[in-house]
């Protein structure tokens, strides 16, 4: 099933997959059937859905693909997009995240994506990580059906993980603790997941594993991505077992978060197209405030305008960056919600919100001892940490 929102004038078309994490096993996908119906199966879903974010038709929402068509492909494979297995003897599940992909394409072709210019594959967390998995190979079904003029691009959204090692090491019980490599090593065996044939051939049969995260998938890729990654997400996070309960964090926990974000920026450094704030966050683009949030003063929709504009220049002559339209936007300062921008954090027991200083001292944040650090008076480091720098 799909939700389809046509805008006829158009020859823009965004598929967005709905994330919400995953299960790996009989046990943890009869939870997650019980708990999260509508993400294992389609009977309950609602007629009609409105679009926020990226996917709104209100231009003050959506400033540059208000217009386009849209569609919302709901995540009931619980596979990260990547399945292909139907229910069989041994498998009381059906996992086919990549061939729902497949089939809402042939679909759409004889809905008017066969005229379409721009084909923009979107996705937030575990969709995210399926406009990875799956861009390249939509490409090339759009070729092999006769449609090489459609210029098809990634936009992945909260779902570029690192396969680091957890803060504190758990047992892989469920989603929440298993070791991400973990997870994702038994999700493919369970689903029969697909990864891209070029990522496949970088590693040894039995470790197709490594194409689920971003970093090692991304070089090869073929289709344009544009990554937009929180670099303190919460997701990761968890899976960390990082979980930020409103008790002061240890100093050990907040040495992790921080070498966190260095990671994860230096492994965005290569990325032509990127957008990564210091937040403490997950998910963004289909967020009705995701106009607000700047990195180094250019919002997300203006950067993703840049992308797309540079990805028309570059097709017409292959020119250097356009000069005040940025596209490689990586937050420098180092903690979470050091950015001024950042969504609003709430105290999780009050449900107050917090400004950043609140937020760190609520964390156990040692504001003398870090401006001893940084060689500041703390004064003019809480000044520098309320307007951001």
């Amino acid at each position: 099933s799909y939700y389809l929102k046509e805008s006829k004038g158009s020859r823009r078309w965004l598929l967005f997959l709905e994330g919400g994490w995953y299960c790996f096993s009989r046990e943890n996908c009869d939870t997650r059937y019980g708990a999260m119906r509508r993400l294992m199966s389609s009977r309950e879903w609602p007629a009609t859905r409105v679009g926020t974010g990226i996917l709104s038709s209100q231009p003050e929402e959506n400033p540059h693909w208000w217009n386009a068509n849209m569609v919302f492909i709901p995540y009931c494979s619980s596979d990260v997009w990547s399945g292909a297995s139907s229910k069989s003897e041994k498998n009381e599940y059906a996992f086919m995240g990549a061939l729902i992909i497949q089939e809402v394409i042939k679909e759409l072709v004889g809905k008017g994506l066969s005229t379409a210019k721009v084909l923009l594959l979107a996705g937030s967390s575990a969709g995210g990580t399926g406009v990875l998995l799956n861009v390249d190979r939509v490409a090339e079904q759009l070729e092999e059906m006769g449609y090489q003029g459609i210029q098809v691009r990634g936009l992945a959204d909260s779902g570029w993980f690192l396969d680091n090692k957890q803060y504190r090491r758990t047992d892989c019980i469920d989603t929440i603790t298993c070791a991400p490599t973990e997870a994702i090593r038994r999700g493919i065996r369970y689903w029969n997941g697909l990864v891209p044939e070029r990522c496949k051939l970088q590693f040894k049969e039995g470790e197709e594993w490594n194409c689920f995260f971003g970093y090692k998938i991304y070089p090869t890729l073929r289709c344009p991505v544009f990554v937009v990654q929180w670099l303190f997400d919460e997701a990761q996070l968890t899976v960390d077992n990082v979980h930020l309960t409103g008790q002061p964090v240890q100093e050990g926990q907040w040495l992790y978060i921080q070498n966190l974000g260095r990671e994860l920026r230096n492994t965005l450094k290569d990325v032509t197209a990127s957008f990564a704030p210091a937040c403490l966050s997950h998910e963004i683009i289909t967020r009705n405030h995701w106009t607000d949030i700047q990195v180094k003063g250019t919002s997300l929709p203006r950067a993703l305008h840049c992308w797309d504009r540079s990805l028309h220049e570059s097709n017409k002559n292959g020119k250097a960056p356009l000069k005040g339209c940025p596209i490689h936007l990586i937050d420098s300062c180092p903690w979470p919600h050091c950015n001024p921008s950042c969504p609003t954090i709430r105290d999780q027991f009050t449900g107050q919100e917090m400004n950043v200083i609140q937020f760190l001292m609520h964390m156990g944040f040692d504001v003398q001892k870090m401006a001893q650090q940084q060689g500041l008076e703390p004064s003019k480091l809480l000044g520098m940490l309320s307007s951001g720098n």
